[in-house]
């Protein structure tokens, strides 16, 4: 399309968007007006940002519609893959989950609780808080 055409429709339709706020701004108040006004500047907008063009460009041609196609398949297969690591990632999760509740079941048979079967003593004068946090940063291998 020719840059004369795509601003003769671009202004039109701001022109139309804008008695239409104005209808919004009688009926609604200031803000639904203004709104409206803001929203119809759009197309006058893309039209001088050459914006427009590249959108007429792109409905009317077939080989940027098959860019557009292998543009989706190349996101569908990222996302495909990111689905099946989180599984792979998950059921190894899942196992060694089940690994810990086993343990726990197997020191509440013994008569303690999970918990008390995992602490350990702690040196005299330290916080009981905070070397429970330093337990766990040293079992994740943070120091």
């Amino acid at each position: 399309m020719s840059d004369t055409v795509i601003n003769a429709i671009s202004l039109g339709v701001t022109a139309l968007g804008l008695m239409i706020s104005w209808g919004l701004y009688r009926r609604r108040g200031a803000a639904s007006g203004l709104r409206g006004a803001a929203w119809s500047l759009v197309p006058l907008a893309a039209a001088m940002t050459g914006v427009t063009g590249f959108i007429a460009d792109l409905a009317f041609s077939p080989a940027k519609w098959a860019g557009v196609a292998v543009a989706g398949l190349a996101a569908l297969l990222y996302l495909t893959s990111g689905v099946m690591l989180s599984r792979r990632g998950g059921a190894a999760g899942r196992a060694a989950g089940r690994g810990r509740a086993a343990a726990g079941k197997a020191a509440a048979e013994a008569g303690k609780t999970p918990r008390a079967a995992v602490e350990k003593p702690r040196p005299s004068g330290t916080d009981p808080d905070m070397a429970e946090i330093e337990e766990i940063l040293r079992n994740r291998g943070i120091t």
